[in-house]
């Protein structure tokens, strides 16, 4: 069985994106896809993840796992997404590192279901913007002890996908940029879902709707209605036109306000974000989905 495991990262849409999938779970379902509500395998899967690495997971946990979590329905092709799956929020930044116990709980995953074929999804996200959502609830004590170990001139997404990559080289992992969020979410669903690019998707433009004006994405839906045979690129093009015309600013302002941090600090990371964006296209095993 394929099993496809969105693992956020948090700050990433990935709950908007998990109802998305939910509610396509029917169509999904025609071609042998299976979305599981969370509360099926959230908790299971953590408390399994627990019990083998305490030695204590037996070889019929697989077969529990998925008789709780598809209730004997059968699927070729399962979708189970959760941002806390490689770390909680607090757990997602350790010294200059993102999620530092994803290789340990990557491998746990490969040994629960040593006979699926797993594949991940990770959306990606500009440090500068990640971390004020990342500490937004810690205590003021855990925010200064996190900024004070952080360099953050150091901390590169490609370092997590070279380290998931050198734990788990059978697994391949496909990422994408949250500030192209936007423009990709349908491929991004049908990425994780095996939809093809022809067959209908409720909720393609979930994201759109959220940062354009309502007046934009009325004439939005009517260009499209009016040239229903435009190809998946002339779609982007004609979106990122839209956007550009109608987006609401409310919604793309991103204050960073952290301890010590400035506007030259903030364009340094972003710069350097880019620059690692870059590395992670030329990452052996890593598929990156772009505008």
């Amino acid at each position: 069985m394929q099993v496809i495991f969105h693992c956020g990262a948090h700050g990433t849409e990935e709950d908007r994106l998990l109802k998305t999938l939910l509610r396509n779970k029917d169509r999904f379902r025609l071609h042998g896809t299976v979305v599981p509500g969370p509360g099926k395998y959230r908790y299971l899967l953590k408390d399994c993840m627990a019990a083998l690495q305490d030695g204590q997971a037996t070889t019929e946990a697989r077969d529990v796992l998925w008789d709780a979590i598809l209730e004997e329905e059968q699927a070729d092709r399962v979708l189970l997404s959760n941002a806390n799956f490689f770390g909680s929020q607090r757990q997602a930044i350790q010294g200059s590192q993102f999620y530092p116990e994803a290789e340990a709980r990557l491998l746990s995953l490969q040994h629960l279901f040593a006979q699926d074929n797993l594949e991940l999804f990770i959306g990606l996200r500009n440090p500068a913007t990640i971390l004020p959502g990342l500490l937004e609830n810690a205590h003021p004590d855990r925010k200064a002890q996190v900024l004070g170990n952080l360099d953050p001139y150091n901390l590169r997404w490609s370092d997590l996908l070279t380290r998931l990559r050198r734990a788990v080289p059978d697994v391949p992992l496909n990422v994408w940029c949250f500030e192209d969020m936007p423009l990709i979410w349908a491929q991004i669903i049908r990425d994780m879902s095996g939809l093809e690019m022809n067959q209908r998707l409720d909720g393609g433009m979930d994201l759109l709707s959220a940062i354009m004006s309502r007046e934009g994405m009325r004439r939005l839906r009517q260009y499209l209605a009016q040239h229903p045979d435009m190809s998946e690129m002339h779609r982007r093009r004609v979106f990122a036109a839209f956007l550009d015309k109608y987006v609401r600013e409310d919604e793309l302002e991103e204050e960073v306000d952290l301890p010590g941090w400035n506007e030259a600090m903030v364009d340094t990371v972003t710069t350097l974000y880019e620059e690692d964006m870059e590395t992670v296209q030329r990452i052996p095993g890593v598929t990156m989905i772009s505008p």
